[in-house]
């Protein structure tokens, strides 16, 4: 599944999207998890959140096979 990219995320995935397989009918928690797996870097982010669908995700939302999937990387502001 093609997973958007988006800030800091970009750098991490080397690109503006990521593949990651047998993503569909997993959680957002599961998701997560592979993501940390594939990419440690991920891990030094003080969070990220995952949007399905252009609306932020909870940890137990289910992806669907056409669902979009998008990493936000934590935003710092001044």
């Amino acid at each position: 599944m093609k997973i958007l990219c988006f800030g800091v995320a970009r750098e991490i995935a080397g690109g503006p999207s990521l593949q990651l397989q047998d993503v569909a009918g997993k959680s957002v928690s599961e998701l997560r998890t592979a993501l940390l797996r594939q990419y440690p870097a991920f891990a030094e982010l003080t969070g990220f959140a995952v949007a399905r669908n252009e609306a932020y995700a909870t940890d137990d939302e289910v992806i669907g096979q056409d669902d979009e999937v998008v990493i936000i990387p934590p935003v710092s502001g001044g």
